[in-house]
């Protein structure tokens, strides 16, 4: 269950920040998307916790693949830049994510 919540609260922060990018492009309304998406991506990652996730894993996974998903969202809905570097960097990402989770085991 705990990874079922982990991955709906990074699904919240990726979308919050995605509608942040819109609210300083276009409608103040976007901002209701991002508050109601930073209110549930905490909720969620406090229950995750809650459901005795360790700490540095819940968070560096939350925070990790926000990163990394925001990046490739990016690049794909707003036209940003996406290099090589950045890939790398997100494959880098990754490979930290396994670290934490293997050794928390």
């Amino acid at each position: 269950m705990h990874w079922f919540l982990l991955s709906l609260a990074i699904v919240a922060e990726v979308s919050a920040t995605l509608s942040l990018r819109m609210a300083t492009k276009g409608s103040r309304a976007w901002y209701l998307p991002v508050v109601a998406g930073y209110t549930l991506a905490f909720t969620l990652l406090a229950a995750v916790l809650a459901l005795g996730m360790p700490l540095g894993v819940a968070y560096g996974i939350w925070s990790a693949a926000g990163v990394a998903i925001t990046a490739v969202l990016g690049a794909a809905l707003f036209k940003e830049r996406f290099t090589w570097v950045m890939a790398l960097g997100i494959a880098l990402i990754i490979g930290g994510i396994l670290l934490v989770e293997a050794a928390a085991r």
